[in-house]
């Protein structure tokens, strides 16, 4: 028989974890021999007792007809080793599907504030509302299709105790599919597309940098709670109010801390906002185009704008030509050709024929 010492180094012992929220059909005894198994392979968990603070974290989710889905997130939020926490919830849903599922499922947990929002307020005021309700000293965004590491809040917290004045975390995210499963690979290109990689980790400097690239995460960050509401969610940026937030509050933050570890779950689905969108002159990457270009910045972080235009160009001149508008993507094109490394990139020249072809339809 094969010692558990003698398992390969390489075995990803985090994923062979079962998330225990998204098994809520198991018993409480089931949970334990789980955790049990785990601790046999991998030693006992970080943080293993359900540690409480001073520092309340104030967990908020945005919700809109995800009953499906939203439980996972909810169970996750409550099995955090460190306890000290509400989880503000702000429902825009169509029905009252959600709101009897968290009655019926939740209504003994004092933590829980749940509010049905009549009429829907959208993604923007819905999440600027949780900010308003919030009262922890720090605050965690979360969206109703992910789910937090049942340790993530904790060593999230854990970086205010290392570095001084810090006032944004944030670490790696698993990309899950619809089901939950945890894609190993896609999880690892994830994080190193948005620059999230070992090298990078600790203090960001100049702290701004971290928004303008991409690589502050969607959800799953821990900010002090006053920089958060000072921020804010803006209504006229539409689905790229999630970009906009994260560079405005790295731009404004003194010190931004990124972990490299995983703290959470992004489920990838056909239904999430930025994809029912994509393609479309609402993509929040054309929105996202504007905001970046228009931003005054000083000299140090011009580097990061024109890191960020290298990635939301090409895009964007790509949704010129998918509606109608080539000659705009032609000059966008043009004009940005660091964007396709001065024509080195193949990418350019399949763009250039999506703008002849759309230019030949519009005559």
């Amino acid at each position: 028989m094969t010692a558990l010492s003698d398992l390969p180094d390489c075995l990803n012992l985090e994923l062979i974890r079962v998330p225990l929220a998204a098994h809520t059909d198991l018993l409480g005894s089931h949970k334990l021999w789980l955790e049990d198994v785990y601790e046999r392979l991998a030693g006992p968990l970080p943080n293993k007792a359900m540690t409480t603070t001073n520092t309340k974290v104030s967990i908020c989710l945005p919700t809109c007809n995800r009953p499906h889905l939203i439980a996972q997130c909810i169970d996750s939020c409550l099995m955090q080793t460190h306890t000290n926490i509400e989880i503000v919830i702000g429902d825009d849903s169509k029905d009252d599907h959600t709101q009897r599922l968290i009655a019926s499922r939740y209504g003994h947990e004092k933590r829980i504030r749940y509010q049905r929002n009549m009429p829907p307020l959208g993604q923007a005021r819905n999440v600027a509302s949780l900010f308003a309700r919030a009262i922890g000293a720090r605050i965690l965004l979360m969206h109703d299709d992910d789910y937090l590491v049942r340790n993530g809040v904790a060593r999230l917290l854990e970086q205010w105790s290392v570095h001084s004045d810090l006032e944004v975390a944030f670490g790696n995210q698993y990309e899950v599919d619809q089901h939950g499963r945890v894609a190993p690979d896609a999880s690892r290109r994830l994080n190193a597309d948005f620059h999230r990689t070992p090298v990078a980790a600790g203090i960001q400097e100049p702290p701004g940098r971290v928004g303008l690239i991409q690589m502050f995460p969607n959800n799953g960050w821990l900010a002090n709670a006053e920089l958060v509401k000072r921020i804010g969610y803006k209504e006229q940026y539409g689905t790229c109010c999630d970009f906009v937030f994260g560079t405005e509050l790295c731009l404004a933050a003194r010190r931004v801390c990124y972990l490299n570890e995983y703290v959470s779950y992004y489920r990838k689905t056909d239904v999430s906002i930025s994809q029912t969108t994509r393609g479309t002159t609402s993509a929040a990457t054309l929105t996202a185009w504007h905001f970046v270009k228009s931003l005054e910045l000083p000299p140090a972080l011009e580097p990061a704008r024109k890191l960020a235009l290298r990635r939301l160009v090409p895009i964007v001149v790509s949704l010129h030509a998918q509606n109608r508008e080539p000659r705009a993507g032609l000059r966008l094109a043009l004009s940005h050709l660091y964007a396709y490394n001065f024509g080195f990139n193949p990418r350019l020249y399949f763009h250039l024929w999506m703008i002849l072809k759309a230019m030949w339809r519009l005559l």
